[in-house]
């Protein structure tokens, strides 16, 4: 440290102390940058959704039951036999819509009596009363009427601002829900064989038994089933109108309220980074401190034995020029 002091205090130049000032900062960006870099890109990579393999059909295995005869065996190995036929897609869809409207309630009454008119129905509702500015609701129509539906509520409004509509392919879940019913209603069908030919009380009482739980999956099954098909059959909108702003500046709508809450969402962004970027910077510090005056020694050490050769050239030169 002694020889290092030295060796710094030896250097009296501006330039100098500006070159190693600049050496520091580029040693600097070659070990923080590259390793910002790759945290950026690890999480990147953590936030891409994963890749969906592909639809398999894949039946679950019937549990172990009592022996069949023979023909019934057949049967139920037949009724588990996939179908050839390409499986229709399965989509769960969803809409979502943000309008400005002169009358929030009208228009709601009207979005209600449109859903119903297609065979549809009112989910939810939130509004106030004649003079409400805003108002919020759910609407489920039939999926064949979808596109029906949402041009109808687009003429209501005075402008659509936001517009969103998602789609969920089940068709997995759909066809292992449809296979596990089928294995559970063959299952049911062989107790009821067996429990024909029980001769004794005991065997129909066993068999009974293990008949009322699997009845009562295939009832658990159905119901789920049923309820994924209603998703699957409907398409469910959501709505929020709003009035037209009174508030204009230079004849401009004016929405201080809407600017406050992007500037503050930016705001926070712009923090948010800011303490990533500055907690990655302290984080690999010790190691930017540990290089950077490894470094330096080497260039100070460098540094003086360049001019301890100096010196003993010129020495040596200068000792044949004074002999003579």
């Amino acid at each position: 440290m002694t020889t290092l002091a030295q060796s710094l205090s030896e250097i009296k130049k501006p330039w100098q102390w500006l070159a190693l000032g600049c050496l520091g900062v580029l040693i600097w960006a070659a070990i923080a940058l590259p390793s910002l870099h790759r945290a950026s890109q690890d999480q990147l990579t953590r936030l891409e959704p994963p890749r969906d393999s592909g639809l398999l059909y894949s039946a679950a295995p019937v549990e172990s039951r009592p022996v069949a005869a023979q023909a019934d065996v057949e049967k139920v190995a037949t009724s588990l036999v996939a179908p050839e036929s390409p499986i229709n897609r399965r989509m769960i869809r969803t809409c979502s819509l943000t309008m400005v409207v002169q009358h929030p309630t009208e228009a709601a009454d009207k979005i209600v009596a449109l859903a119903e008119s297609l065979g549809g129905y009112l989910e939810t509702s939130n509004g106030g009363g004649q003079n409400a500015t805003s108002a919020t609701l759910t609407i489920r129509v039939p999926a064949n009427h979808f596109e029906q539906a949402r041009a109808e509520v687009h003429k209501l409004g005075l402008n659509v601002e936001t517009e969103r509509v998602d789609a969920q392919d089940v068709t997995r879940q759909y066809v292992d829900q449809e296979a596990s019913i089928r294995n559970l209603r063959a299952e049911e069908a062989q107790y009821l064989t067996i429990l024909k030919q029980a001769a004794t009380v005991k065997d129909m009482m066993l068999v009974s038994e293990q008949l009322s739980q699997v009845r009562g999956r295939i009832e658990q099954q159905q119901a789920e089933f049923n309820a994924l098909s209603h998703q699957v059959e409907t398409v469910s909108i959501a709505i929020s109108l709003r009035t037209e702003s009174e508030s204009q500046a230079f004849g401009l709508n004016w929405r201080p309220g809407y600017r406050l809450k992007l500037a503050l969402r930016d705001g926070l962004d712009s923090v948010a980074d800011y303490a990533t970027a500055m907690t990655t910077v302290l984080f690999y510090l010790p190691a930017t401190v540990l290089w950077v005056g490894t470094i330096l020694i080497g260039v100070i050490t460098s540094w003086r034995l360049l001019r301890w050769i100096g010196k003993r050239w010129f020495e040596t030169k200068a000792a044949p020029a004074g002999q003579v």
